[in-house]
């Protein structure tokens, strides 16, 4: 006999509320009222305008730039927790912060576990994401954690398309399990284009590794920033004999010069998910909604079923 079922209530966080109105949409149910209030020296109040005592509270909120974002994602979880909810998920469509896993050098942060640790702290019972940067951080929290995968947006994305000259490629050594999923569902090759850099955001180097004479490539990825390694690693493939490059890549952050790269890129489309809006437009950028399978996920955590049966298998 299943478990009585609680009352679901979903919330959003400032910066994600284009995105939350659609997850609430597809779900059939409306975003409950919450309010960010403000003192004059600019410190933030979150204040739940309903009750949410017992109820399965999911907090929407990518923890995108400003920090204010994080900030407020905490603050609410809290109001929910002081406010008795009966179980708080912490809805992260982008989790920022992820790119920092691990100490590569002395003296530096490891800002996914703090950022975990917070989240945990202020009372988040479980963990709902997509395409973390290393799947390990899931490690750094000790409750349940979500992974959804993009894989169940861009597979029936791409059946509806000719794929028989179609390779996939990885524009850097780290994301070759990425890619490697496409190209085993599909059947096709798979090339990596290995890249080597002398300080952040900017590639010094890259060498393609495979055959792509005469194939349209495409470019894999969990994130885009200023698309310089994107951008580069189309080059390459282009230099390599490569009839066409596009991409495919999760969040949007598109920060610095990102879309001047990409519209003078050799590029001819960069699809991507609205897990981060876009600051602004670009012929060359198609945006894919993952409202649909979040709110899936959500109704499926409520109901206590599989997750993973959300994942398009490879």
């Amino acid at each position: 006999m299943l478990p009585l079922l609680k009352e679901v209530k979903l919330f959003s966080g400032t910066s994600s509320k284009y995105l939350s109105d659609k997850i609430a949409d597809f779900y059939g149910s409306q975003l409950g009222n919450i309010e960010v209030k403000r003192f004059s020296d600019g410190e933030m109040q979150p204040v739940i305008q309903e009750s949410v005592r017992g109820a399965y509270v999911f907090f929407i909120q990518s923890t995108i730039p400003p920090s204010e974002n994080v900030m407020e994602l905490l603050l609410s979880i809290d109001a929910a927790k002081r406010a008795s909810a009966g179980h708080i998920t912490a809805v992260i469509p982008y989790f920022g912060y992820a790119r920092q896993d691990r100490k590569d050098k002395p003296r530096v942060p490891i800002s996914a576990k703090l950022l975990a640790n917070l989240i945990q702290a202020s009372g988040a019972n479980r963990i709902m994401t997509m395409d973390l940067h290393a799947d390990q951080i899931q490690g750094f929290f000790d409750i349940p954690v979500d992974h959804l995968k993009s894989e169940a947006i861009y597979i029936p994305f791409l059946e509806s398309k000719d794929l028989s000259n179609v390779t996939f490629a990885s524009p850097d050594v780290g994301g070759v399990k990425r890619a490697r999923t496409y190209s085993k569902h599909f059947k096709r090759p798979l090339v990596i284009c290995d890249k080597y850099r002398e300080k952040a955001n900017e590639v010094a180097g890259m060498t393609v590794i495979g055959d792509v004479e005469g194939a349209h490539v495409i470019l894999v990825d969990d994130m885009v920033d200023t698309a310089g390694t994107l951008c580069r690693a189309a080059q390459a493939l282009i230099d390599n004999g490569a009839s066409k490059v596009s991409a495919m890549c999760t969040h949007p952050v598109l920060s610095g010069k990102a879309y001047d790269n990409i519209e003078n890129s050799v590029l001819e489309e960069l699809v991507v998910c609205d897990t981060i809006p876009l600051n602004q437009e670009s012929s060359k950028i198609k945006i894919l909604s993952t409202a649909k399978l979040f709110a899936r996920a959500i109704r499926n955590m409520h109901e206590h079923r599989s997750i993973s049966a959300l994942f398009v298998e490879g």
